[in-house]
């Protein structure tokens, strides 16, 4: 076990994945990871931006909106345009960030719109967990990492593309 993380940092970038939980399961992907930062935190995970992978009917995290499956997590929950497949059955998820415009999609629909450096975002931050980590929100070149978060979880058909800025 443990995270699976990118040897090449990305800036601007489009990555699709297919995804699929079991019943309870809460994993996620995670962008814009800094080794630095997750070096020093307590328990040297990876800090970065995090799609979130989830079984949204049965894990604790369905509580919160921005727990949720494809949310930006603890930050951004998905709207109403979100189509999660049943559990067991695969997802198909886009991240894109280019420049300081994010964007999660989740089974054709984009769920998750964000700028950075933002009023709403800088507001977001500071309500969030990361209110106390210097540099998390800032623009960087950063790894993708496949949080193993203790759950089954299985990725396929992993693709990134380099985008301009």
């Amino acid at each position: 076990g443990g995270d699976l993380m990118t040897i090449p940092a990305f800036r601007n970038f489009e990555l699709e994945f297919d995804w699929k939980v079991i019943p309870g399961s809460n994993s996620g992907v995670k962008y814009n990871v800094s080794e630095e930062m997750s070096m020093k935190s307590s328990n040297h995970a990876a800090l970065g931006f995090e799609y979130q992978v989830l079984d949204d009917s049965l894990n604790e995290d369905n509580k919160i909106p921005s727990h949720r499956a494809g949310a930006l997590y603890d930050l951004i929950p998905p709207n109403d345009a979100k189509k999660l497949a049943k559990v067991g059955t695969w997802n198909h998820s886009r991240i894109v960030l280019r420049g300081n415009h994010g964007e999660h999609w989740l089974n054709g629909k984009k769920i998750v719109d964000y700028d950075l450096g933002t009023p709403r975002l800088d507001s977001l931050l500071a309500k969030s967990k990361y209110r106390t980590i210097p540099g998390f929100a800032d623009r960087r070149e950063g790894h993708i990492v496949l949080q193993d978060h203790g759950d089954a979880a299985w990725y396929k058909n992993i693709r990134i593309r380099e985008l301009k800025p």
